[in-house]
């Protein structure tokens, strides 16, 4: 039986929720799963990801095959970089301390990507406030203008 580590969609129409799991290769996309890994939050920013990592570990090491997107999930999470060093043979404290540095860089790279979002959507709104700013100013000098040229008539 191959076994594959994918994702299976859970939540309501247009608000997906994925969870991850180790399922035979023939089984339907949202069928019966052998193991449930974690789960995959696409809506939050940045995205949410929380996986078991002893049990992840423990598939690939049965030589479960994870589809693309989960791969790189993995890969975010640091399970592939832990399953990679103890494969070559480090020792539990290295594949903890290069797998703990790997999610610092993760979560600085979150950080400055919510950052980005954040001044991209202030220079939004004060883009916005002035055009509506100047548009009331328009609008005001016109009315301005129509009242004198009556007034003038």
């Amino acid at each position: 039986m191959a076994v594959k580590l994918r994702l299976t969609r859970m939540g309501r129409k247009k608000r997906p929720f994925y969870r991850i799991v180790a399922v035979d290769s023939r089984a339907r996309r949202d069928g019966q799963y052998i193991e449930s890994l974690g789960t995959y939050d696409p809506l939050t920013h940045p995205a949410t990801v929380v996986v078991d990592q002893a049990a992840a570990l423990k598939w690939l090491g049965n030589g479960a095959q994870p589809t693309d997107t989960v791969r790189s999930l993995l890969s975010r999470a640091g399970v592939l970089l832990a399953h990679d060093l103890g494969k070559r043979g480090a020792t539990p404290e290295q594949v903890a301390e290069k797998v703990g540095a790997h999610q610092e860089q993760v979560a600085a790279r979150n950080q400055q990507a919510v950052e980005a979002r954040r001044r991209a959507a202030e220079a939004a709104r004060k883009t916005q406030a002035e055009a509506a700013r100047r548009a009331a100013e328009e609008k005001a000098a016109s009315a301005a203008a129509a009242k004198a040229e009556e007034a003038a008539e």
